[in-house]
């Protein structure tokens, strides 16, 4: 169906919204304006998808069916040609026109010409089907649920401004077809990835929200208090130590998917509040953890787009051959030839490098956050297609065990597609004295400035005390992982209410 294109003259949105409530007014008059007795049958998007073959479902072949149906939803378009008109309306489904005849509604067509543009209606009548071949139901009644009071935008424009979408996304994904099927496949790829694991003996579990000691990551915590305790808590940077203490108490390949909270910086990568899918898994190594990201990945790419192939940003990525792996070591020199193997762990030659490369350093830092500085400036954002960085210093790896042929590097990757951190792994440390110690060195750390260096948490090197076998641990980034999989450039794309400042004025 087709609609006036609207009048180029600026509609004073104010004006609308008076003429709306004066209908609402008028309608209280008349009984109850929100009636809520209405029992929904059928969907736009099922019958659209039943009666898709036009030759064999025509307009004879659907009224001598005689499928009468009832659906409700919102009014998108509307025509009205004085004794007939048309409508489309949209529910979760999909959209289905309607086509309303006076001498069949009777007074209820009133109603239709009194719609506007947003009002939720209940409509009851017979398939059929146009002569432009359009699938419509033929209303025999028809009724006003929901009053729109504010107008939608108008559909030759949409919302075209991008953070008017993000504040007001109940809007958005009305009128943006597109950003309902992105929170669509958000559903989908969480779902498929939860069958995944639960069908390789995973264990889903929940860890507390609030921590007495944020732990689990090197990030700068949310601070709040309770109350009656008298205690200060953390929001958690992530669910980590907890997992692992029920992989100690024998719950061998655990797994969360849930919010983190991190007092960073806000970007198109970044949101202080954001999901990830966590999980250990008993006498398995990094390796290991690598195959299963890999599998996890792939698998669900095939499952819910039907294709390991995907573009985003301008890049065509394929998740389907195998990952490239690469130590950090090797990768930093290829794309560094000014630096040599045995620059890497000379403090002041690497410092040097950092000074060449214009890479604020601090004074506290070791080699091993030098080389990871390095990489981050000179790698990180050439790593197209999905690559393992492996291998990545004990000083920057608080949690992962040290390698075995080289005590100064940890069993630990991180996956990288599109110059993006999309997961982070490694083989757990499991030896107390160890953690102990290097936990120290975080408080050090922090005591020395770095805000998000981690504390030290009595407790967890108590629950390794007990016994934490060989154990892989993994995380990825939901929202990335979304990002990646609907092609969307924006972390706020992917996220229902992205975190915005407050509006201001008005």
């Amino acid at each position: 169906m087709t609609e006036q294109t609207p009048a180029t003259t600026p509609i004073d949105e104010n004006h609308l919204i008076a003429e709306r409530r004066a209908k609402l007014t008028a309608l209280r008059g008349q009984g109850v304006a929100f009636p809520n007795d209405f029992r929904r049958a059928d969907y736009a998007g099922d019958l659209q998808s039943a009666y898709a073959d036009a030759e064999q479902w025509t307009a004879e072949a659907l009224e001598g069916k005689g499928h009468r149906v009832s659906l409700a939803g919102r009014v998108l378009l509307k025509r009205d040609m004085g004794k007939a008109g048309f409508a489309q309306i949209q529910d979760e489904s999909g959209r289905i026109q309607l086509w309303l005849k006076k001498d069949l509604l009777g007074d209820a067509y009133e109603v239709f010409k009194e719609l506007d543009l947003g009002d939720i209606v209940s409509v009851e009548g017979e398939l059929t089907r146009t002569r432009t071949g359009e699938l419509s139901v033929k209303a025999g009644s028809l009724r006003l649920l929901t009053k729109a009071l504010r107008p939608l935008p108008d559909k030759f424009h949409g919302m075209a401004d991008v953070e008017q979408r993000y504040r007001q996304r109940y809007v958005d994904l009305i009128v943006t077809p597109e950003s309902r099927e992105v929170f669509v496949k958000r559903s989908k790829i969480i779902r498929a990835m939860r069958a995944w694991l639960d069908s390789r003996r995973f264990l889903e579990v929940e860890t507390p929200m609030m921590h007495y000691i944020p732990g689990g990551a090197a990030a700068k915590p949310f601070q709040t208090h309770h109350n009656a305790l008298g205690l200060d808590l953390y929001l958690r940077v992530a669910p980590e130590l907890y997992l692992k203490r029920l992989t100690v108490g024998g719950l061998e390949r655990v797994y969360e998917i849930n919010r983190n909270f991190r007092n960073e910086g806000v970007s198109t990568r970044h949101n202080p509040e954001f999901t990830m899918l966590e999980l250990y898994e008993a006498y398995a190594t990094y390796n290991e953890i690598m195959d299963l990201t890999e599998g996890v990945i792939r698998d669900v790419a095939q499952d819910v787009l039907g294709t390991t192939r995907v573009q985003w940003e301008g890049n065509d990525i394929d998740v389907g051959p195998a990952f490239r792996r690469w130590s950090m070591t090797d990768a930093v020199l290829e794309h560094n030839p000014e630096i040599r193997r045995e620059d890497l762990r000379d403090i002041e030659k690497m410092r040097a490098h950092c000074a060449r490369l214009k890479l604020p350093v601090k004074a506290s830092y070791g080699w091993g956050k030098l080389l990871l500085e390095i990489f981050e400036k000179t790698v990180e954002h050439t790593l197209i297609q999905p690559t393992f960085i492996t291998d990545h210093p004990v000083e920057v790896s608080p949690l992962a065990r040290a390698n075995d042929h080289d005590p100064q590097l940890t069993d630990r990757f991180e996956l990288f597609i599109n110059g993006k951190e999309i997961a982070n792994g490694f083989s757990e440390l499991n030896d107390p004295e160890d953690q102990a110690a290097r936990f120290q060195a975080q408080v050090a750390a922090k005591e020395g400035g770095d805000d998000e260096a981690m504390h030290f948490d009595a407790d967890y090197i108590r629950a390794l005390e007990v016994g934490l076998p060989p154990t892989g641990g993994l995380g990825i980034g939901i929202d990335r992982l979304v990002m990646l999989m609907t092609g969307s450039a924006s972390i706020r794309d992917v996220l229902l209410f992205p975190y915005m400042r407050p509006e201001t004025g008005g």
